[in-house]
């Protein structure tokens, strides 16, 4: 049997929101023949700049070398700055970004859709499809 592929994932999201994020690292770690790294900036470990200008050269950095961006769409609209920088950069190196309906979620954001090569549901066949055929 062939090695899995590890895919290297930038999950877009908002520290307030970080039950959503955890949930969908779990949902991603328990999947069948499923490997990823992530690249994201998780509550824990946030990274150390004092300007906007750093931030984004930092973020920027976390998103270059991944397969692929996860955007987990209801944070959107409280988060929309910082979310939309990542949506930016992700953009700028071509990379897929994947677009995450929140769990109940009756909205979707215009600018997430637009920019998504796919918005799945929160389940986690349909998320790992996405990144395989895309990332």
């Amino acid at each position: 049997m062939p090695p899995l592929k590890s895919y290297r994932l930038f999950i877009s999201h908002a520290w307030r929101y970080g039950d959503e994020y955890d949930r969908l690292i779990n949902l991603l770690e328990k999947a069948k023949r499923f490997q990823m790294i992530d690249y994201s900036v998780p509550r824990q470990e946030p990274l150390s700049t004092r300007t906007d200008s750093q931030l984004q050269a930092a973020l920027d950095r976390q998103i270059r070398p991944v397969n692929a961006v996860l955007v987990i769409s209801r944070m959107y609209y409280n988060h929309r700055e910082w979310m939309q920088c990542e949506i930016d950069i992700a953009e700028h190196y071509a990379k897929p970004i994947i677009g995450i309906q929140s769990w109940g979620a009756k909205r979707i954001p215009q600018e997430v859709q637009s920019v998504a090569k796919e918005m799945v549901g929160w389940n986690t066949k349909s998320i790992v499809a996405a990144i395989r055929k895309y990332a």
